[in-house]
């Protein structure tokens, strides 16, 4: 009797220890990752988990710039997605390969809640060709760290000092598998957490985005289903030149253009054909001067139509912290254009610029001539209110209104002998300019991110100078777009030794953990 009086003793005990329990079993039932996020809610949680992953991140980092990943090579693309896609799937992402044209790209994706929106972040993997000649290390895509010495010069350090002024010295440190990896940790944080992401999510990893993803359209417009989101993230461009955390609300369009201005037939001897053959490089050079005033503001008429900015835009614009005096003293100029007041409202208007200049020789090849041809590489970078194909044609106006006859490639004979002024105008709109209102959902939603991560409210610029080819989602799709910054404003992007500043990815891997705990 005494003991089956223990044993109910003791069945009751444990009867009541799980009465006791049982509403944390109902919590982690019902709300699992509500439970658990409380592990990542505040700054202090989130660069601690971050600090604790970084030492990988770098490792990783490391070793995904050791893939090329030139764009123009598919076997380059192909060992990018090789590299990048088993890490998606450790990660519980579903990945698929979209082909369009025979071009890859890769969806991953996991619905973490069925009865949640869904956002999705677009990356970029490829990153520009490289001319090993340029850089100061043997090999661009073996990424070195580098500290700055007392003379200003940047020198090779262990590789484990990780000293948030150290910088990883690789092509696609910065632009852009460091911020694509920014978030693939992240999500690797979640996972040792467990803590699950507060929405779903979509990744769309683009290729070609160096070559202005000539294929992004089609693959928008053939799968629309598939990347059907709420809100579009886009993992890539630099800070604001202050470094501070850093949402870009919008990025200008682009289109591109060839002015070829011809002389004569063929190069002539300036001592016996001087006074006497018109030389183009003149004739180009007075074009290009009649395209803009002394202040730098285009005088082509109707170049800024459609472009009106109120005081409250103005306000909103210039609370980002800078000053026009020191950005002109740190790039070495006196004095800058004057389209805009400062230079976030120059932003908000269409550039008209010259990117290359080309006749006949300089330096020890240089030779009495007169040159054949003149040519100027032009760019026009846009915003929202102006259209590229608008602009090209106003500028064909201006060249024709200028007196010049315009062919579509080399005159003809007849062609020499009836026009005095000839030249060609090859142009060709890439992509639309997009910006997302400050005053937005996901404005706020981004805000609330950085502001729980940082406990400081980051930089939010109206556009960035730089173009995007994300235009095709913000029209196909209708999805609002935020830019979210991670590398360092002097990162070489584009350029020899491009890097990317330890304490910016660390502070990248942070952002995203708080993007990805932040409830929409």
């Amino acid at each position: 009797m005494l003991d089956g009086l223990r044993r109910a003793m003791c069945l009751y005990a444990i009867f009541t220890a799980m009465l006791r329990l049982l509403p944390i079993f109902l919590l982690a039932l019902i709300g699992f990752p509500t439970l658990l996020q409380a592990q990542l809610t505040t700054s202090t949680e989130i660069e601690a988990a971050s600090t604790r992953q970084f030492p990988l991140a770098v490792k990783q980092l490391r070793e995904f710039v050791a893939v090329p990943n030139d764009g123009h090579f598919p076997e380059q693309i192909q060992a990018n997605i090789d590299w990048v896609t088993p890490y998606l799937e450790r990660l519980g992402l579903a990945t698929e390969v979209i082909r369009i044209n025979d071009v890859p790209f890769v969806l991953a994706q996991r619905i973490y809640h069925p009865d949640r929106k869904t956002v999705l972040f677009y990356l970029q993997i490829d990153g520009q060709p490289v001319d090993v000649s340029e850089w100061d290390q043997i090999d661009p895509f073996t990424v070195t760290l580098k500290h700055k010495n007392s003379n200003g010069e940047w020198q090779e350090v262990e590789d484990t000092d990780l000293g948030p002024e150290n910088r990883l010295f690789g092509r696609s440190t910065s632009d852009s598998k460091g911020p694509a990896l920014s978030l693939l940790n992240a999500f690797a944080i979640l996972n040792g957490e467990g803590v699950t992401p507060a929405y779903n999510v979509k990744l769309i990893l683009d290729f070609q985005e160096e070559m202005s993803s000539p294929q992004l359209p089609e693959l928008v417009r053939t799968n629309k289903n598939k990347l059907a989101a709420d809100r579009l993230v886009v993992m890539d461009g630099t800070r604001h030149v202050s470094n501070l955390p850093t949402l870009t609300f919008g990025a200008r369009g682009i289109a591109t253009t060839t002015l070829r201005v011809f002389g004569p037939r063929q190069p002539m001897h300036s001592g016996q054909y001087g006074n006497f053959v018109p030389n183009p490089v003149f004739r180009l050079s007075k074009l290009l001067a009649g395209m803009k005033d002394d202040d730098g503001r285009v005088l082509i008429p109707g170049w800024y139509d459609g472009i009106s900015l109120s005081e409250a835009e103005k306000k909103a614009m210039n609370a980002v912290p800078e000053n026009s005096d020191s950005i002109a003293a740190r790039i070495g100029i006196a004095r800058p254009e004057q389209v805009g007041g400062t230079y976030q409202e120059a932003l908000a208007y269409p550039t008209l610029n010259v990117r290359g200049l080309k006749a006949a020789y300089v330096g020890g090849a240089a030779r009495t001539i007169i040159p054949d041809e003149a040519i100027a590489m032009i760019d026009i970078r846009l915003v929202p209110e102006s259209d590229g194909v608008r602009l090209l044609k106003l500028l064909r106006d201006y060249v024709e209104n200028s007196g010049y006859h315009l062919v579509d490639e080399e005159p003809t004979e007849a062609e020499r002998r009836k026009h005095d002024k000839i030249a060609a105008l090859y142009g060709k709109m890439k992509y639309a300019a997009y910006r997302t209102p400050f005053d937005s959902d996901i404005g706020h939603w981004l805000n609330r991110a950085l502001i729980r991560t940082f406990d400081a409210r980051p930089v939010n610029m109206r556009t960035t100078g730089g173009s995007q080819p994300i235009s095709p989602f913000i029209k196909a799709l209708g999805l609002p777009a935020v830019s979210v910054r991670i590398p360092n404003p002097d990162n070489n992007i584009h350029a020899a030794n491009e890097n990317l500043r330890l304490g910016n990815y660390l502070e990248g891997i942070r952002t995203c953990v708080g993007v990805l705990t932040e409830e929409l």
